[in-house]
């Protein structure tokens, strides 16, 4: 029996997708994006999903790792390495016939050495800064860029990206659009030295949620797939027109049962004291799993269709609930970590509200090791 385990509710999953396809033309490629164990929904469970069910055109990942393991798990979809990969690994580009994403022109080069010696092409995506300064080249750099290119015939130019700094966070995108013309100030500059570039990319999931110039050739969708806004500004936008279910849940069973006394303290450094006799429920999850400690003696969860509330510290690997007005708790009962039972729903929203953060860290944070069920 599992301590712990992720449901993912594969309907849920692709009725996100379709929304989300909604909004954008047919000619225009979708990139599921599984960064991050797909947002900590199971990287293999939702690429298998999706090519099972032929919703998505490609898959999107950070590290050639990930790239590695959905190609041994079966996903023959094309792949894309969003993150950095290092020099000493882009061999494995060749073997696992994935495209990545390039700002440095060290990996151009080795890529255009071992591809001479393999006999093989490889894909790769320039990114280009429009003023998120993460990844990204500058627009003065372009022409040696041109030059290097023109001169590595075993690497070919398949996409040019950028990434929006503030389209979520804000309803004022003028800073987005300004991002959107430097883009296309790039795109003409590759354009002018007779370099036709087939992907053309910026949109995320509040860009292809919102807006549908910023789609270009291909989309890449992240957060919105699992049903979670890229933001609360996102949803209030966008009203009615966008419906999306979240398809994570996250459960546990009751270990221990026991009664304490007014006055006993429960946890670690005592922080939490009983006001009255209390009945309290040991569940088998802590900080290890990704509950976060910063819901002690403030989190819920919800037996039997009823709320609980944290007493104490959340431990490495326990944590302990008031149950005292819970009907029939029994060992081993099923308990709602994140999720719906009955009326009562814990979201991964009001988790990372209660811990001062985003619901992206809240599920991604979920420990890998956790099992992921399709339901």
């Amino acid at each position: 029996m599992n301590l712990s385990w992720v449901e993912i509710n594969a309907k849920a999953l692709l009725a996100n997708v379709r929304a989300l396809r909604e909004n954008v033309q047919k000619n225009v490629t979708f990139c599921s994006v599984l960064k991050a164990n797909a947002y900590g929904h199971g990287l293999e469970l939702c690429a298998g999903i999706l090519q099972r069910e032929k919703a998505t055109d490609w898959i999107g990942v950070n590290a050639l790792w990930e790239a590695e393991t959905l190609r041994n798990s079966g996903i023959t979809l094309p792949l894309y390495v969003m993150g950095y990969t290092p020099l000493s690994d882009l061999e494995k580009v060749f073997s696992s016939d994935a495209r990545v994403v390039v700002y440095n022109q060290e990996t151009v080069l080795r890529l255009e050495e071992l591809g001479k010696a393999l006999g093989k092409i490889a894909r790769v995506h320039l990114k280009v800064e429009t003023g998120n300064h993460r990844q990204g080249v500058y627009e003065h750099e372009i022409p040696s860029w041109i030059e290097l290119l023109k001169q590595c015939p075993h690497v070919i130019l398949e996409g040019l990206s950028t990434h929006f700094a503030n389209i979520e966070d804000t309803r004022d995108h003028s800073f987005a659009r300004e991002q959107m013309r430097r883009f296309g100030g790039y795109v003409l500059l590759f354009s002018d030295a007779g370099m036709s570039i087939p992907f053309l990319h910026c949109a995320n999931s509040a860009a292809t949620i919102l807006f549908p110039e910023t789609h270009r050739v291909l989309v890449r969708t992240g957060i919105a797939l699992y049903g979670l806004w890229p933001s609360d500004e996102v949803k209030r936008e966008v009203g009615e027109k966008t419906v999306l279910q979240p398809i994570l849940s996250w459960k546990t069973h009751i270990a221990q049962i026991k009664s304490i006394s007014k006055g006993s303290s429960v946890g670690y450094g005592c922080s939490y004291r009983a006001e009255k006799d209390m009945i309290i429920a040991i569940l088998p999850v802590g900080y290890y799993d990704g509950f976060d400690r910063g819901l002690s003696n403030t989190g819920e969860v919800v037996i039997h269709g009823k709320r609980a509330k944290l007493c104490g510290r959340v431990c490495m690997n326990m944590i302990m609930v008031d149950v005292t007005d819970i009907e029939n708790v029994r060992l081993e009962d099923e308990v709602v970590l994140i999720g719906r039972d009955g009326s009562e729903e814990i979201t991964a929203d009001e988790m990372a509200k209660k811990i001062g953060t985003i619901h992206y860290e809240v599920v991604t944070r979920i420990c890998e090791g956790i099992a992921r069920i399709e339901v």
